[in-house]
């Protein structure tokens, strides 16, 4: 991957006024223009649950069903 600077050069930039700013009414550069803007990831981590809090959970539901089972099974009888 080649460097590209991120600093126009405003003899070679259209719009830049002397010094690098940009007159009223003209667009800045898009940061897509600075690939190398942003650190560099080495490391992704894995996307979804872990199996551990999605065990507790599925147990807390099921806990909860329960109760509400029996709780309308102790008014019918």
């Amino acid at each position: 991957m080649s460097h590209v600077n991120p600093d126009p050069e405003p003899e070679r930039s259209t719009g830049l006024e002397p010094g690098g700013s940009v007159p009223p009414g003209e667009t800045p550069p898009a940061e897509s223009s600075m690939p190398e803007a942003g650190p560099r990831e080495t490391h992704n981590p894995t996307k979804g649950w872990g199996k551990a809090p999605l065990t507790v959970i599925v147990i807390l539901v099921i806990v909860i069903a329960a109760f509400f089972l029996a709780y309308a099974l102790n008014l019918i009888l």
